[in-house]
């Protein structure tokens, strides 16, 4: 579970990210997180993953959180994607053979897994760091956008292989297509202004949001 008790954010000369926001994301449940472009979702996912700080207020975590899967900044980009693989395995007290074997089969990036992460596309940085994320076991994922990378194929399998975590696990999973949020969220947040607000139905949660995009269109 994930609590946010009055939490404030904006960036220099930026937009406001968070007003002032409290919410709860309930262990075990698949929350939707919308928004349109320039909401501050990635942002917000961040201060719940713990790697940006609010301005105030408090972000409270209970249980294991991944990072924002899909965003793949934190991999060093001179080792490989193996190695990389290597290192977050020995971070997180897992079996570097087993997870970087996991990581092999799910990525498909073959022979890109010997070369170093800087000459990665942004595509193949975000399928390493969905199948990272993917073998190790948390109570709750954070994921953003990526479903939207890949072919189909590829886009297929990582909303397959999600569901069957969310079996065990939350999730809090933004995108903009709502028929990838309806395949593995059953609860919805649409952020606007600065503002969250939940839904317990994801219908309701997707009318607003398509509610709001139509209202500035």
């Amino acid at each position: 579970m994930i609590t946010l008790q009055d939490v404030w954010k904006r960036f220099p000369r930026g937009p406001l990210v968070a007003h002032g926001i409290s919410a709860v994301f309930p262990a075990g449940q698949a929350t939707a997180l919308m928004g349109r472009n320039g909401a501050g979702k990635s942002s917000l996912l961040a201060m719940l993953a713990g790697t940006l700080r609010p301005d105030g207020g408090r972000v409270v975590r209970s249980g294991t959180v991944s990072w924002p899967v899909g965003f793949a900044g934190a991999f060093h980009p001179d080792l490989t994607g193996a190695q990389n693989t290597r290192f977050v395995a020995r971070v997180y007290g897992v079996d570097s053979g087993g997870l970087l074997a996991f990581v092999r089969a799910v990525s498909g990036l073959g022979a890109a897994m010997r070369q170093p992460v800087r000459r990665y596309s942004s595509g193949m940085r975000a399928r390493l760091g969905f199948a990272i994320s993917m073998g190790i076991p948390f109570d709750m994922y954070l994921v953003d956008e990526v479903t939207a990378v890949g072919d189909a194929a590829f886009r297929r399998e990582t909303a397959q292989l999600l569901k069957a975590r969310l079996g065990q696990a939350g999730a809090i999973v933004v995108s903009h297509a709502p028929a990838q949020l309806r395949a593995v969220c059953t609860a919805g947040a649409v952020l606007q202004d600065g503002r969250l607000r939940m839904f317990d139905d994801l219908e309701e949660a997707i009318a607003v949001y398509e509610a709001g995009v139509r209202s500035v269109a």
